[in-house]
């Protein structure tokens, strides 16, 4: 037993680093340590404090929910506060949970059985049937407004079905993204070497946090509802409200079960967890609700958490194995990555052989030595990632491991970046993999869209030498083709077809395929739209470059060097030869003149369109678009959250406001006519 004074030091030691830990998880979307490490913290200060109740600091994350709001979005109040669950490990205090209720109530109540969704939580207002408001968790007092994100996410109901709902009410839920698709997005991040995500937890959290709500729709978020906060009677269970909700259109879980006793809630948790690896989405445990609102109501809160639910968690899924080796990957920039190589262990239904390492900063971190037993985790991480090493069976003496220097593919010299402690090979002329990664860049789905050209293809062509930079493949034939392995009459055919049809591929595309470093797909669409030929790029300057909106010096920097080098000079007069489109079209920049005459403001966020992608449609229909409402404006079209000022001055101006349905509508209507 520690003394009082020891204590103290204790509770301030423990308090800054869960907060630390908290502004972490909450705001920047990183987990510095797992959920487990982190419950057993809160725990140890919670302990403490219940013996020193006058050493509790006035920011104890035991005395709130542990969120924040960040400055990006308007800050509201929730209509009713949004607690955390307790939580626990262990069926022990499952028991003890269930005897504190007993203690109150008087009787073993029945629970429902939630699975815990690892995702972002959010509460939605309704009014009158219609979705008004979305606020983040935030503190639980307070949330930020993501109205604009949430509604980009197909599974929430914008107007609910039926009559029989409350006139004003919140409903809880958490989002988050599947499995297959989250796993889809890393796999192209790590092409684009880009850092992957952690987590699917991080990376909903994350998506709700973006200021661009188009970006949000893409992300392929989903939603799945598990509370309705209202003062309106009518409602007697959990399991009835959720019956409820899911007729009123909203997502429920399929997997809920209840009314259950805690013993058969036990061996539903037990089930779940040796399940867990089949399920499409992550979850991190179970949630135990007291089904009856009447027992919900007599049991009341505590000040940080309801005190007739509880949260049963699972242990992030762990396994321990012998580290190999470090390999380095080479990517199509010449970044380098390494990689370790394990001995097979299963985990969370899968055998691991190999972990990223993301860079030397991680290396050093984990002090790896060689022959290390390190410790593997994949709990919502579909990555895996080692988390640490057991030191109790390092072998003494053993050699730590230290970052490459050399390219281990052409033996050049490696640099390192000091913008972000990334190491690359310059090699990036002769370099094999450097010269293969840019050929599968330049063929992908959102580049070239060549068909038929896979990786293996690739590798076979660079090979027999028929390919050494991407203007090499318009030069194939099938006289050439004919002698490779496993290349039929018909795969030869669908190949050069392939190649024939990128050569319409649009300029902003074939300028992302080309692939200068920074140059992504949405840099590209705007340097395509503001200088409109890759000759007028060619020529500009560092400073015109780095002074379009988003594109910066770092970028500029880049684009400029790109093009001082002769062989990409070279590489692009090829191309050009080969027929492919280094101009915006000329039929793109008038669609029809149904809109000429009319000038517009935009504002808002839209369902369909992004707003410079709306504006250029005006324009291109014979629009006028213009920043500021004046009494010469004839529609201000507006989308999600329109700047109230310039509705306000519409309004008073007698201007007419438009939906972008109403504008599609006017463009149509001219058209047919």
């Amino acid at each position: 037993m520690i003394n009082k004074i020891e204590s103290k030091l204790k509770i301030e030691d423990l308090t800054q680093k869960i907060n630390s830990h908290n502004l972490a998880y909450y705001v920047s979307d990183k987990s510095v340590v797992s959920d487990y490490e982190f419950d057993l913290l809160l725990k140890e200060l919670e302990e403490l404090e219940k013996e020193y109740p006058d050493l509790i600091l006035p920011d104890s994350p035991t005395q709130k929910v542990g969120g924040t709001t960040i400055d990006k979005f308007i800050t509201e109040p929730h209509l009713f506060p949004m607690y955390s669950l307790g939580n626990t490990y262990s069926f022990q205090e499952l028991d003890e949970f269930e005897n504190r209720i007993v203690k109150i109530v008087g009787v073993n109540p029945k629970y429902s059985l939630e699975l815990k969704y690892d995702g972002a939580a959010v509460s939605l207002l309704y009014s009158d049937g219609i979705l008004t408001r979305a606020l983040s968790r935030g503190d639980g007092i307070n949330g930020d407004n993501i109205t604009h994100n949430i509604k980009t996410i197909s599974s929430i109901p914008k107007k609910l079905k039926g009559t029989d709902w409350p006139k004003i009410f919140e409903i809880r839920g958490e989002v988050f993204v599947q499995k297959n698709d989250f796993e889809a997005i890393n796999n192209y991040r790590i092409e684009e070497e880009l850092q992957p995500y952690a987590n699917p937890r991080n990376f909903a959290s994350g998506s709700l946090k973006l200021l661009d709500s188009a970006e949000v729709k893409k992300r392929k978020l989903s939603c799945i509802f598990y509370f309705i906060a209202t003062q309106e009677a009518g409602l007697n269970t959990q399991i009835e409200s959720l019956n409820k909700a899911k007729k009123w259109g909203f997502n429920v879980s399929e997997y809920t079960k209840g009314p259950l006793s805690l013993t058969e809630a036990k061996e539903f948790i037990l089930n779940t967890e040796s399940e867990r690896d089949t399920l499409p989405f992550e979850i991190d445990g179970i949630v135990l609700k007291v089904n009856d609102f009447k027992l919900q109501d007599e049991l009341g809160f505590t000040t940080k958490n309801p005190r007739w639910a509880i949260s049963y968690k699972y242990k992030a899924q762990e396994a321990k194995t012998k580290l190999l080796s470090i390999d380095y990957q080479i990517g199509r920039t010449g970044a380098i990555t390494p990689v370790a190589n394990l001995e097979p262990v299963h985990l969370a239904g899968t055998t691991i052989r190999r972990a990223s390492l993301y860079n030397e900063a991680e290396i050093i971190r984990l002090d790896l030595h060689e022959n290390d037993t390190v410790i593997i985790e994949k709990g919502g991480e579909i990555i895996p990632k080692i988390t640490g090493v057991d030191l109790t069976k390092r072998v003494q003496k053993s050699k730590v491991f230290t970052f490459a220097s050399f390219c281990p593919e052409c033996n050049s010299t490696l640099i390192k970046a000091p913008e972000n402690a990334i190491y690359y090979c310059l090699n990036d002329e002769n370099c094999p993999p450097q010269i293969k990664g840019k050929i599968e860049h330049f063929v992908g789905r959102k580049m070239m869209n060549i068909e038929y050209l896979g990786k293996e293809t690739i590798d076979q062509l660079f090979e027999v030498k028929m390919i050494r930079n991407v203007s090499d493949l318009y030069t194939l034939t099938k006289a050439k083709l004919v002698s490779l392995d496993r290349m039929g009459e018909k795969s030869i055919e669908n190949l050069l077809t392939g190649l024939e049809n990128s050569k319409q591929i649009p300029f902003e595309k074939v300028l992302f395929a080309i692939g200068i470093r920074h140059v992504g797909e949405t840099v590209a669409k705007k340097l395509t739209k503001y200088f409109t030929s890759i000759d007028n790029l060619q020529q500009a300057t560092l400073e015109e470059i780095a002074s379009i909106r988003d594109i910066g010096l770092k970028i500029a920097e880049s684009i400029v060097h790109w093009f001082s080098k002769k062989s990409n000079l070279d590489l692009l007069e090829n191309l050009k030869d080969a027929g492919l489109q280094f101009k915006l079209r000329s039929e793109n920049s008038q669609l029809g003149s149904s809109l000429k005459g009319y000038t517009f403001v935009v504002s808002g966020v839209f369902e369909n369109f992004d707003r410079e992608t709306i504006k250029s449609f005006i324009e291109k229909n014979g629009g006028n678009v213009v920043s500021s409402v004046s009494k010469k404006l004839d529609f201000l079209l507006t989308g999600i959250n329109p700047g109230s000022s310039k509705v306000e001055k519409a309004v008073a101006n007698n201007i007419k406001i438009i939906t972008e349905t109403e504008l599609l509508k006017m463009v149509n209507e001219y058209e047919t006519n």
